[in-house]
């Protein structure tokens, strides 16, 4: 195919950017796409970010993407769905299903995550269409950037919706703390080894709308010339710039209350929404000491008008860095809620919003001879970092933790497009030759393997782990899984289960783990599926013997064969996206 343009897409919580470069010439800049969406009922612009929110309308069938949409949300809560993203990888409920604007009236059309994302794409993909008709978006090379902590099912759905928003077959997913270390490399070039030597490590600490991502790059040294390697990734943690807006819409329901003025469910859901404004506003240096923020009218009993309240620059920014960015210990660790016996199937939002404790557990999650990962260098990425005060804590921070404070990468101050940018130049690198990160995959894999022998009544048998993919397989490899072999469901439907872990970094594949802790290993989305029986083989008691192939992906998305020992038949597991009730 003869491409043109080397294209990165940004599918983002909050906002989403599509950014591109030449693939005709060289020396061509990374350009940022001018965007065309409602700003409001009737005005068309193009800008440079896509707002990811959908507004429903009234009439079956009518929607719209971008900042009207956004705007629209803290009027018209119950018609807008935002951070699509998120629900990607929440394996709780079934993201296939309708599902979104969650808590919605039963009379609002309702649309699945992955229906969402695809919207976005498609808004994209028509933006590129409309200025480039001589390059059709299909034909691009493209790369589409995911949260590095995304396990195998929310890369799955990831690719499922590109798909659907016709991306061409060869796209490719990419990390998004990798896409804001090629968004640097663009920008400094060949420097790079002028700033980061040998053994250096990197911490890409990337909080943007959604979530908080934590990568460590490592340099080394092969054969004479400095390489990049991806070392260690976070966890998915679901605290970022949406938890901000809502801790700013909790003080502002405290100052209307100071005014004898009642809030209710729906006006709190619209006043999130609108605090959005005002909080990025209140940080920006450039900002008013103080900003409106104003509730509409429902009605003589709570509200009878638009009533607003002033909130303080000093205020916000102090209660944000503290509810958000407190100082602790290296060996402090995220607060656990105690749990009730019922909860909302929501989003899975962190109990302890403390990203510096996130931040002091996965370093030591990493550690390194006993002692907690000591970065030497850290590159800041996402829309939260737009405040110097959060960057300046973190800095601080962790100077205290190690009697020195990394040193900042020069460059990348476009947080709103560096990931677009990067996946941009990533895209060209891998087209026509460049520094690249290595890698491979961010954990490793087992499956849950059920022990033989008596049984007891009220116990289930004890569950071992087999490891089937190592960290660090990379893309566009296969492997067989040394081991005995063991029995596989056929003929009727079966579950199995899987693990990963971003932290076991010795295991390999083969390897077989009788125990574990919670931190250590997490269960991901099941595999399920009824594998069809093979003909003419006596099944011994409902097993055949089968031996695993693992592949990972050019995507990044694990496949796993059994393969059996007996006959040549092989059977693929796919993994299941739906809700596991249980």
């Amino acid at each position: 195919m003869n491409s043109k343009y080397a294209i990165g897409i940004d599918l983002g919580t909050t906002n989403s950017a599509l950014a591109y470069r030449s693939l005709e010439n060289d020396d061509a800049p990374v350009e940022c796409l001018a965007i065309p969406q409602l700003v409001d009922e009737t005005t068309e612009e193009g800008r440079t970010t896509l707002p990811s929110f959908l507004h429903i309308g009234t009439e079956k069938g009518t929607w719209n993407v971008g900042e009207w949409a956004r705007r629209r949300a803290a009027e018209a809560p119950g018609r807008t769905v935002a951070a699509a993203k998120s629900w990607l990888c929440h394996s709780r409920v079934d993201r296939h299903e309708a599902i979104l604007p969650w808590g919605a009236p039963a009379d609002v059309e309702k649309c699945s995550p992955v229906e969402a994302s695809k919207r976005y794409l498609q808004h994209l993909a028509g933006a590129w269409n409309k200025q480039f008709p001589d390059a059709p978006f299909a034909e691009q090379q493209i790369v589409l950037t995911v949260p590095a902590s995304f396990d195998a099912s929310a890369r799955e759905l990831t690719s499922l919706a590109a798909k659907e928003a016709a991306l061409p077959e060869h796209f490719i997913l990419l990390e998004e703390p990798q896409s804001a270390v090629y968004a640097w490399l663009a920008q400094v070039g060949n420097d790079w080894r002028k700033q980061l030597g040998k053994d250096d490590t990197l911490l890409v600490c990337d909080v943007g709308g959604g979530t908080t991502d934590f990568t460590l790059v490592r340099v080394e040294d092969e054969d004479g010339d400095l390489v990049l390697r991806r070392v260690a990734v976070g966890n998915h943690i679901l605290v970022g710039g949406d938890n901000m807006d809502l801790f700013t819409a909790h003080m502002a329901q405290q100052a209307f209350a100071e005014q004898g003025v009642q809030v209710d469910a729906w006006q709190s859901t619209a006043l999130w929404h609108a605090c959005r404004q005002a909080k990025e506003n209140l940080l920006d240096p450039a900002g008013a000491e103080t900003h409106p923020v104003t509730v509409l009218g429902r009605g003589r009993k709570v509200i009878g008008g638009n009533i607003s309240v002033d909130l303080n620059r000093r205020q916000i920014s102090d209660a944000l860095l503290e509810g958000f960015f407190p100082t602790c210990g290296l060996d402090d660790r995220p607060r656990r809620a105690q749990l009730s016996g019922f909860r909302e199937l929501g989003l899975p939002y962190e109990h302890d919003t403390a990203i510096t404790r996130h931040l002091a557990a996965f370093l030591g999650m990493h550690a390194e001879g006993g002692a907690s990962v000591r970065p030497t260098h850290v590159l800041f990425n996402g829309g939260v970092f737009k405040s110097e005060i959060f960057k300046n804590r973190l800095m601080e921070l962790m100077g205290s933790w190690f009697g020195q404070a990394p040193q900042l990468l020069d460059g990348n101050e476009d947080l709103d497009h560096a990931v677009a940018t990067g996946g941009a130049f990533y895209a060209a690198a891998k087209h026509s030759g460049g520094v690249r990160i290595r890698g491979g995959t961010a954990r490793a894999y087992y499956l849950g393997i059920e022990t033989a022998g008596l049984a007891i009544p009220g116990a289930p048998r004890p569950l071992h782990a087999f490891c089937v993919v190592p960290a660090g397989m990379e893309e566009g490899s296969e492997l067989q899984v040394p081991g005995d072999s063991f029995g596989l469901v056929t003929g009727e439907p079966a579950h199995f289960r899987v693990l990963s872990s971003a932290v076991r970094k010795q295991d390999q594949p083969g390897d077989m783990l009788a125990s574990w802790s919670e931190e250590e290993l997490q269960e991901t989305d099941s595999l399920e599926a009824e594998l069809p029986a093979a003909e003419g083989v006596e099944d011994g008691g409902g097993y055949i013997p089968v031996r695993f192939e693992s592949r990972v992906t050019e995507l990044g998305i694990f496949e796993l064969w059994c393969v059996s020992t007996i006959t040549d038949h092989r059977w693929k597991l796919e993994f299941s996206v739906r809700d596991e009730q249980e």
